[in-house]
């Protein structure tokens, strides 16, 4: 069960659920994205990378037949900020950039009113801090 719950919480759903949003922005952005709206998008694809290896990491772990709890909590709740983070960082950089497209708009609208939900897909927020608290002796 413990495993179950390991492979669930660090699954690429954790942060891999607003990809299309992303990727929908990248597309549209030309080179006359200013040099804040091209940091922006370069953070969030670069937290993006960091989400991934850290899943990998631990689908590896229980593939050798660990329970890598704390790492699978860790990787949910930072997957849990980032996502509710990349519609306001779209936002942003879409009223920036003055984009038009009514496609990136459309998905931005959707994922903005599916984030809240984010937060307790796989473990509350509290749950899994409480989790990596244990695990760091913290608590």
């Amino acid at each position: 069960m413990t495993s179950e719950l390991a492979y669930e919480r660090s699954g690429p759903e954790r942060f891999l659920t607003n990809f299309h949003l992303l990727r929908a922005l990248v597309d549209v952005l030309d080179g006359s994205a200013s040099p804040a709206a091209q940091r922006e998008v370069g953070l969030l694809v670069s937290r993006l990378w960091a989400l991934r290896a850290a899943s990998v990491s631990v689908a590896a772990a229980l593939e050798a037949g660990e329970t890598p709890n704390v790492e699978s909590a860790l990787v949910k709740d930072l997957g849990t900020n980032f996502q509710q983070e990349v519609p306001e960082i779209v936002r942003r950089v879409v009223a920036d950039v003055e984009v038009s497209d009514q496609a990136v708009l459309d998905i931005l609208g959707q994922v903005i009113l599916a984030a809240p939900s984010y937060t307790i897909q796989g473990g509350a927020t509290e749950i899994l801090r409480g989790i990596v608290a244990r695990g760091l002796r913290l608590r």
